[in-house]
């Protein structure tokens, strides 16, 4: 793997691209260090130590997402988040709204078009998270355990919120120009890099806070037992995001003119875990809409929001059920909504293909749904235990889950986009005749 890391820098281009990926990379992770205009750095800094040590998830998953940038209210403090809402919403909208589906028929200038919505799309979600996490920060519900949480932001005057706001939202489309110019012009897909750069810069110091907190052999024993369930974390994922169903597809031999065209023979992969990281960011984000309810009502401990402050919090039992059972529920509705079985039959019929032993058509829909659903069920389940492997790992750590660095939404988005941008560096590499990563 070394060898092949050596020659792809020995390839003029490859390098100029991979050189090109680092330089975006360095500029995104300085950005997230740069203070917002208006905010008190030093009871930033206070409040979210307080936050580390006393386990707020509240906004953990934003948080992770933005490579800590969020809670530090940088200028990338929404990091790549409202690009990833934008193209979910868009992605579900393409099936109900008819005019989407038909730009997505169009092929590569229907999905320009898209695009360009998704970016407008991104800059609205960019202004409505920044006025939120604003207030939040006025507030001092932020950090609702902090001291100084009040005086995050001293100055409270309309002008300086506004700036704030447009300093976010500036930061957000910088952000998604900087993933579209490493799609362009680097190596891998933009977004899905800075999206693993985000997680990845989170993983040394939650591991060091873990060994810092331990009490066994000063914190050494925790310590490996977290990079054990790691390593086998990541196998598992590899192995399972690896995983596919490949159902042959047979193409009928056609002449025109004199030729003969066709009697070719191909695969449909269905993999096990057709709908990705999806499921487990649904489920999260609606299991914390109770909780930012509860947050910003201020309720009190009584009635409803009581229930909600001492059930629908991470690692108590029914919260982990009802996450659970979210996660297979979504795995389903996604795939449902992603992979079009009538649409794959009535292409795989237009051009003469078939699947052996089945009739095109309607029976070639019905059994391609059939599979589909059987190998749903084990990515659904796969996904809900990897999702909760936080939650049953730490609980002899005394709880200590917000340091637990290999949570399934991390891991996934690690390992798919790191098995994704070796692949997509090994491809380049066979093309010049020289070995690969994964041989």
């Amino acid at each position: 793997m070394l060898t092949a890391f050596a020659r792809a820098f020995k390839t003029p281009d490859l390098r100029k691209k991979l050189l090109f990926t680092f330089g975006i990379i360095v500029l995104y992770r300085l950005g997230a260090h740069i203070p917002v205009p208006g905010v008190d750095y030093e009871n930033v800094q206070q409040c979210v130590k307080q936050a580390q040590q006393g386990n707020n998830n509240l906004l953990g998953l934003m948080d992770m997402f933005s490579g800590g940038a969020l809670l530090q209210i940088t200028i990338f403090a929404l990091g790549i988040m409202p690009y990833i809402t934008a193209s979910i919403i868009l992605q579900l909208l393409t099936v109900v709204i008819p005019r989407l589906e038909a730009l997505k028929k169009e092929g590569q200038s229907g999905q320009s078009k898209i695009t360009q919505y998704t970016r407008y799309l991104t800059v609205a979600l960019a202004v409505l998270q920044g006025t939120g996490l604003v207030a939040t920060a006025k507030s001092g519900a932020l950090f609702s355990n902090c001291t100084v949480a009040s005086q995050i932001v001293p100055d409270q005057s309309i002008f300086t919120i506004i700036v704030m706001v447009i300093t976010m939202t500036a930061g957000t489309a910088l952000v998604m120009w900087l993933g579209e110019l490493v799609t362009d012009r680097g190596v891998g897909n933009g977004m899905s890099i800075l999206m693993f750069i985000s997680i990845a810069a989170g993983f040394p110091g939650s591991l060091w806070a873990i060994k810092e907190s331990g009490k066994l052999a000063k914190g050494w024993i925790e310590f490996g037992t977290v990079i054990l369930i790691g390593f086998v974390m990541v196998a598992l994922v590899v192995f399972v995001e690896q995983a596919q169903r490949r159902i042959p597809v047979q193409y009928a031999k056609r002449m025109i003119g004199r030729r003969s065209y066709g009697g070719t023979s191909t695969y449909i992969p269905l993999k096990v875990n057709q709908a990705g990281v999806i499921p487990v960011i649904f489920a999260s984000s609606l299991l914390y809409i109770p909780i930012l309810i509860v947050q910003f009502a201020g309720s009190g401990t009584t009635g409803w929001s009581a229930w909600i402050q001492q059930h629908l919090v991470d690692g108590k039992p029914i919260h982990t059920v009802i996450y659970f059972f979210l996660i297979v529920f979504f795995a389903f509705f996604y795939v449902a909504i992603s992979f079009n079985p009538e649409e794959v039959a009535d292409n795989m019929k237009k051009y003469g293909g078939f699947i052996p032993g089945i009739r095109a058509g309607r029976p070639t829909a019905e059994y391609l749904s059939y599979v589909l659903n059987r190998i749903t069920w084990p990515g659904s389940l796969y996904l809900g235990l990897i999702a909760l492997v936080p939650t049953m790992a730490l609980a002899g750590f005394g709880g200590a889950n917000a340091n637990f660095p290999f949570g399934g939404t991390s891991i996934l988005i690690i390992v798919g986009v790191g098995l994704e941008t070796v692949k997509q560096i090994e491809s380049q590499l066979q093309q010049r005749n020289y070995e690969g990563f994964l041989r």
